[in-house]
């Protein structure tokens, strides 16, 4: 059994053709899909998909780039909002994104650590986005981790393997997309080969970033599976002790999916 721990159902050209996706992502032994949340305004999506397929579970958070248009989102609006269904499980994606910019900085960490805030109020997972922040990130969690326990998962880990090392010390949780997968992405490679098996996930962030030898075609979450076969080699394991091991993890993190 494989576990797609990040897509986007809502998204398309997945949301008009849901019932095929979910079918091809179940052939291809995908038994479980967390769909994210971005943007408030896209949360009823996320509701309807989770309530109408029994395999997909959701998150409710705000993407960085949405910042901006966010001002009012606080800790009490967020556990409102992860209240509203039992198939809610994580908090996110959230995070910090400095290499595009599409929300103020400072606005952008404020809506960061009200997630945080949430997340350590819900006990349930940050699933983290981080691009161009590393150090930020970094202050941010263990500063809040100083007190209380956060359960960190760094959604499509692209980071160095310095950032890694410094995350493994907050106990997180990291997510293998199809990008380990293209040619170019050896310090990549060579990262998640330091991690740990016990700390690792894998993702499609469908539909983008489809793995090789997709690269450039929608993605959806069967493909993850690619994914896995890639990490399998790569961390010189059996491929069926790499599904079992991530969706292990999964469970760990988010708890027993029924």
């Amino acid at each position: 059994m494989i576990i797609d721990s990040h897509c986007h159902l809502d998204y398309e050209p997945m949301f008009s053709n849901l019932d095929n996706v979910i079918k091809r992502a179940d052939q291809s032994n995908v038994k479980f899909m967390l769909t994210i949340s971005v943007a408030d305004k896209k949360y009823n999506n996320i509701i309807e998909i989770t309530n109408k397929y029994t395999n997909v579970y959701g998150t409710y958070g705000i993407h960085p780039h949405e910042a901006k248009n966010h001002s009012k989102i606080n800790k009490d609006i967020i556990l409102e909002r992860l209240n509203i269904s039992k198939k809610i499980i994580g908090i996110g994606e959230t995070g910090l994104d400095f290499y595009y910019n599409h929300s103020d900085k400072d606005e952008q960490i404020r809506l960061f650590e009200e997630h945080i805030k949430a997340s350590i109020s819900s006990k349930l997972p940050l699933i983290i986005h981080s691009r161009d922040a590393e150090d930020l990130t970094y202050d941010i969690l263990s500063k809040y981790s100083k007190k209380d326990k956060l359960k960190i998962l760094m959604h499509c880990f692209t980071g160095t393997k310095k950032f890694a090392d410094k995350l493994l010390e907050l106990d997180a949780f990291f997510s293998a997309s199809g990008i380990i997968t293209f040619k170019k992405s050896n310090d990549l490679k060579e990262t998640f080969k330091s991690i740990p098996l016990n700390k690792i996930l894998i993702e499609t962030d469908s539909p983008y970033l489809s793995p090789e030898p997709l690269r450039g075609k929608s993605n959806e979450p069967s493909n993850v599976v690619l994914t896995a076969k890639y990490l399998s080699k790569l961390k010189e394991i059996e491929f069926d002790d790499l599904c079992e091991g991530t969706t292990n993890n999964f469970f760990k993190l988010f708890g027993k999916l029924s």
